[in-house]
């Protein structure tokens, strides 16, 4: 059967949302998009890899050698699993610097003890 032989059933399988108002409608829909990106959001909350970690920084400005750099030794230490970039602007926030100034304090070697998740 193509798409275009499909029998046309939109009457019976809508019966269930019949009776619901528009702002009903709205609440249904965006219930079911949240069931539907909770699995996502929490897949992506629990694994990670290296390349993820890295194509995060370099949405923050780093570039390719610096984010790697930084993300190697965040997987050394154990620390990728909280985000890269998640770290770096803990960092910053708890030192008063930008992400940048803290990335580059971690790439000269400082601050790694206070790198905490």
């Amino acid at each position: 059967m193509s798409t275009l032989d499909r029998p046309d059933d939109f009457e019976t399988r809508r019966q269930h949302l019949r009776g619901l108002s528009d702002a009903q409608l709205h609440a249904r829909f965006w219930e079911l998009v949240q069931r539907i990106s909770d699995p996502l959001v929490e897949e992506a909350r629990t694994h990670t890899s290296p390349g993820i970690e890295r194509s995060v920084l370099l949405r923050m400005g780093f570039t390719s050698a610096e984010a790697k750099q930084l993300v190697d030794r965040m997987h050394r230490q154990g620390l990728l699993g909280h985000g890269a970039g998640h770290l770096l602007l803990q960092l910053a926030l708890r030192k008063g610097l930008s992400v940048r100034a803290a990335g580059e304090a971690l790439l000269k070697g400082d601050c790694w003890r206070e790198l905490k998740p």
